[in-house]
């Protein structure tokens, strides 16, 4: 998997693997991301890599993968029938996830030479952050944090059912871990590793690609059947991208919180 990286501009501290959405890459969307602001500090630049210097950013690039509904291949991280409803189709989404999933946790391994787990966040926007949300429990060890926008939880009917059946939490959590990345790791996944990672997710009502009702399902199946820390920030407008300034300041203030160490303000 190729990846764009940001390399931090002072000691470095962590890392934020962020994946783009679909029909993009690494590049378009780094350059994009790059310009949104938060509203402080006035007079000088305020993008993510201005106000957090130590921050490392990794962009993995999805593959090309054939499209069953546009018949076309196209860069995606899975193939999916509708991201205004996930559950279509679903199991066409099976195959290019878990090998999406198995390729990120490649990228996973190589950050981790450079700071340990605890410094290293996973995020993306729309498939992107599906992709990731997925590695995070199919590698069930935990993470300093999540950062999720525009985005829905894969196949969150499943994980509800699981949810129903499972006797106990490792039973759930090793269920759910198998939905994501088969039987290929030999890792147990930690409940409480994965409770205690905080999970920030954005989503404007006013997107008209992902629907924010998928955002508040995520949210749902999230808080409710995995009891997982997860909070959902809405804004009224936006559409698919992240909202400014205030969805930046909200991303900024859970960077500053989870990392102990205030943004450079």
């Amino acid at each position: 998997m190729s990846v764009v990286t940001h390399m931090e501009t002072s000691k470095h501290t962590h890392t934020i693997i962020f994946l783009h959405g679909r029909d993009s890459d690494a590049q378009e969307f780094a350059d994009e991301f790059f310009e949104s602001e938060a509203s402080e500090p006035t007079g000088r630049p305020r993008t993510l890599p201005d106000l957090f210097p130590g921050i490392r950013w990794v962009f993995p690039t999805a593959p090309a993968l054939y499209s069953k509904r546009f018949d076309i291949t196209m860069s995606q991280w899975f193939d999916i029938w509708s991201v205004e409803d996930p559950e279509e189709q679903v199991e066409i989404q099976r195959d290019g996830l878990k090998q999406s999933v198995s390729a990120l946790l490649e990228v996973i391994r190589t950050e981790e030479t450079h700071v340990p787990r605890q410094s290293i966040f996973l995020g993306g926007i729309s498939q992107g952050f599906a992709t990731a949300l997925a590695t995070f429990f199919a590698n069930g060890q935990g993470f300093a944090g999540l950062i999720g926008l525009c985005s829905w939880m894969p196949f969150s009917n499943l994980v509800e059912d699981l949810k129903a059946s499972s006797a106990n939490d490792e039973q759930l959590f090793n269920a759910v871990q198998s939905i994501y990345f088969g039987h290929q790791t030999t890792k147990e996944p930690s409940p409480p590793f994965l409770r205690s990672t905080p999970i920030f997710l954005g989503h404007s009502i006013d997107d008209d690609t992902v629907p924010i009702k998928n955002g508040r399902r995520m949210r749902d199946v999230l808080v409710h059947s995995l009891q997982s820390n997860a909070q959902l920030h809405e804004y009224a407008d936006g559409g698919h991208w992240v909202n400014e300034p205030q969805g930046v300041d909200d991303i900024v203030k859970f960077l500053s919180l989870t990392m102990g160490n205030p943004a450079n303000l």
